[in-house]
């Protein structure tokens, strides 16, 4: 049984794929809620203006899945100013690479984050759903 979160966020720039990875989180039916950002830099100006909310708790995702490759700002340049949130932003939030990058230098590099719970290869599919611990 995969684990139930209350809240996911996706993050591609690539519709096609965003789509594709709602619709594998819906059929394991691990959320309720699924918000999808075609851009690193709207995703974190989301993540700052809800952690200003009395209801930041309730809002904020429980996961994040999170390309590398993305024009304007990038999965590693989202991820530190994800490092600049408050603590309770980073606590509630795991993040998970999710990635056609097969370069083991951005494995190595994601590892610097405490934040970042799994590193995925896209696609996403069903098992790695269930079988997520994060």
């Amino acid at each position: 049984m995969a684990k139930k979160f209350h809240t996911v966020m996706l993050i591609d720039d690539n519709e096609i794929d965003n789509l594709i990875n709602q619709k594998m989180i819906e059929a394991a039916d691990i959320t309720d809620t699924i918000y999808t950002h075609t851009g690193a830099k709207s995703a974190i100006e989301f993540l700052r203006n809800v952690e200003r909310l009395e209801v930041a708790e309730k809002v904020l995702p429980d996961a994040i899945f999170l390309d590398i490759d993305m024009p304007l700002m990038d999965g590693f340049q989202f991820l530190d100013e994800f490092e600049k949130l408050n603590n309770a932003t980073k606590k509630k939030c795991s993040i998970v690479m999710l990635t056609s990058s097969i370069n083991p230098q951005d494995f190595s590099r994601s590892k610097k984050y405490s934040s970042v719970k799994l590193y995925l290869n896209k696609p996403l599919t069903h098992e790695s759903i269930l079988k997520m611990d994060i």
